[in-house]
């Protein structure tokens, strides 16, 4: 039987009982000590822009002064603005710290040339005052929107809009080519809401000015010739806010 049981064993037919774990967990294992790289800081920079102006996009920057790491090596590094500029653009100023292993290492002021890439429209073909915004007329082209400040972004459009102006073919659309398009018109006759609880009444009013969706606009009551503030809600629609 003994010898049996050792030419199992030999053959693996049969094995040690494994050890029982304890439960213990095993320490992690710090982050290996590295020098502060430059791709790692100017990431973090645009990180931290992008974040406090809202930035969507590609934020690309480029420091204006050479480089020079830390010379120390740490397991964790942080890099955080601590001054922003008031506005972001193509040349910015900003004050950031540099912390390794949580200890500040430097306080800095830097100067940034930046571009943030987004895709805006472009127009396929001429475009004719009042026309409804159609995306099928226009085409998506990368642009740096810090030099091309007016540009719609290619996210921005729908049929609540109306183009403004004649604009030609193959023009980058700016701000100043749209216009958001009236619901009510002046002169034209509309349905006023006004609700107090649970009593809703409604009357017809008449337009004194033009108005998009949630602009408020002046009405004019017909039979009394008085005017009153309302919201444009819908097509020849407002409803007085108390």
């Amino acid at each position: 039987m003994r010898s049996c049981f050792l030419l199992l064993l030999a053959l693996g037919a049969l094995r040690a009982p494994a050890q029982v774990a304890t439960g213990v967990p095993l320490p992690a294992a710090a982050p290996a000590a590295a020098p502060l790289s430059r791709e790692h800081f100017i990431a973090a920079l645009a990180r931290d822009l992008a974040g406090h102006f809202n930035l969507d996009g590609d934020l690309q920057l480029e420091l204006l002064r050479p480089w020079l790491a830390p010379a120390r090596a740490a397991g964790k590094w942080t890099v955080a603005i601590t001054e922003f500029p008031s506005v972001p653009s193509a040349s910015m100023l900003v004050r950031c710290r540099v912390l390794a292993d949580e200890s500040v290492v430097s306080d800095t002021t830097l100067v940034l040339r930046a571009a943030h890439w987004r895709d805006a429209w472009v127009t396929r073909a001429p475009l004719t005052t009042g026309a409804i915004f159609d995306p099928a007329q226009l085409e998506a082209r990368r642009v740096d929107l810090f030099r091309e400040r007016d540009a719609v972004p290619a996210t921005v459009g729908d049929r609540s809009y109306i183009f403004s102006r004649t604009v030609p073919a193959g023009r980058l659309l700016t701000w100043r080519d749209i216009a958001r398009r009236p619901l009510v018109k002046k002169g034209q006759v509309v349905e006023v809401s006004a609700a107090d609880g649970l009593l809703l009444v409604t009357l017809k009013g008449l337009a004194m000015e033009n108005g998009a969706h949630g602009d408020t606009v002046t009405v004019r009551n017909p039979e009394s010739q008085k005017n009153f503030a309302a919201v444009v809600i819908d097509e020849n629609r407002v409803q007085v806010r108390f």
